[in-house]
């Protein structure tokens, strides 16, 4: 609850704002300040968080929930996630205007230019994180709204604040926050979190880096110049790939612990897509091999950004297949 994300901490290309203009001579209407706002909450990282959190749905209750279950649920998902993305926008809007990625983000703009006061992103930032916390208890349950405050919390104060700008694990241990919402999701539906929801929960985590490393590759010169020591900007690049490759094993490995969970359907399509995700990670470590020029140096960022989009797909693959599979009896 990222970047997803990713999913989760940090953002992607695939995965900015919406971009919105900027005033001019200081007018700004209600209009723009709205789409300001609804840009900070990062929508589309928020489409990657929701499409981890309903498979997990139908997967604890073994079909499909109720309607009102899922759309309660997963709107305060969404709030919840806002609520993070937007209270990291406004602790990092320093060094969102020192990266070409993130320059364009409303707070990253000043002056004339600035749509939205950094107050009033932390009010909206609250105000979406209290809105899901009286959703999901109201109408879901207290349990999957102290999961959801929970992820808010972890993005904000261990990530955001406590790692980010300290550590190359920031990453690692940060990107913990985009796993709550499997957990919210189980919640949601059972009211308790078992050990197939830790599973899911360690699939993600494992994902995480190898999915936020490879992006970090290519924008490597962005972190170092806003002083974030991501790991490709305090490691050399084969260091880098290593642990991709090491993490992407341990996470196909946390998908086949499902599989006496998912049954057996799954599990034949959760180790085709291992595979097809394993065999990306290992040639983007090829291509960091193959020598130190700056045609080899160009090549191996544009694999980089292969296997980022790469791990988005098999994500969302891998979570199709667990609702697939949830709603058929036979291949269980």
């Amino acid at each position: 609850m990222t970047h997803a994300a990713g999913l989760l901490p940090g953002t992607s290309p695939g995965s900015e704002p919406v971009r919105v203009p900027a005033a001019h001579g200081g007018r700004r209407s209600a209009a723009l300040v709205a789409r300001s706002l609804f840009a900070l909450t990062k929508p589309r990282i928020i489409e990657l968080l929701l499409v981890t959190t309903l498979p997990t749905m139908l997967l604890a209750q073994r079909g499909l929930p109720p309607a009102w279950l899922m759309a309660a649920t997963l709107a305060g998902g969404a709030l919840a996630a806002g609520s993070a993305n937007t209270l990291n926008c406004f602790i990092d809007r320093d060094i969102d205007a020192l990266m070409r990625r993130t320059s364009r983000r409303p707070l990253a703009a000043t002056g004339a230019k600035a749509v939205i006061k950094p107050g009033e992103a932390l009010v909206s930032g609250i105000v979406l994180g209290a809105a899901s916390t009286v959703l999901l208890g109201m109408t879901v349950n207290w349990l999957a709204a102290a999961l959801a405050d929970g992820a808010i919390l972890f993005y904000v104060f261990v990530y955001t604040l406590g790692l980010k700008r300290r550590t190359a694990s920031n990453i690692v241990i940060g990107g913990a926050a985009g796993c709550f919402p499997v957990l919210v999701g189980w919640a949601a539906v059972t009211g308790r979190v078992s050990l197939a929801a830790v599973v899911l929960f360690a699939v993600i985590f494992f994902w995480t880096p190898p999915h936020f490393w490879a992006l970090a590759m290519k924008f490597r010169d962005d972190y170092a110049a806003a002083g974030v020591p991501m790991l490709p900007v305090v490691a050399p690049a084969p260091v880098v790939t290593r642990k991709i490759l090491m993490y992407s094993y341990a996470m196909v490995a946390a998908t086949l612990a499902l599989v006496p969970y998912a049954g057996w359907l799954y599990g034949c399509c959760a180790a085709g897509l291992g595979a097809w995700f394993l065999a990306g990670a290992h040639r983007l470590r090829a291509r960091v091999a193959a020598g130190d020029t700056r045609a080899e140096h160009q090549a191996s960022n544009q694999a980089a950004i292969r296997l980022f989009h790469q791990s988005i797909a098999y994500l969302t693959l891998l979570f199709a297949v667990v609702a697939v599979t949830a709603l058929l009896p036979w291949g269980r």
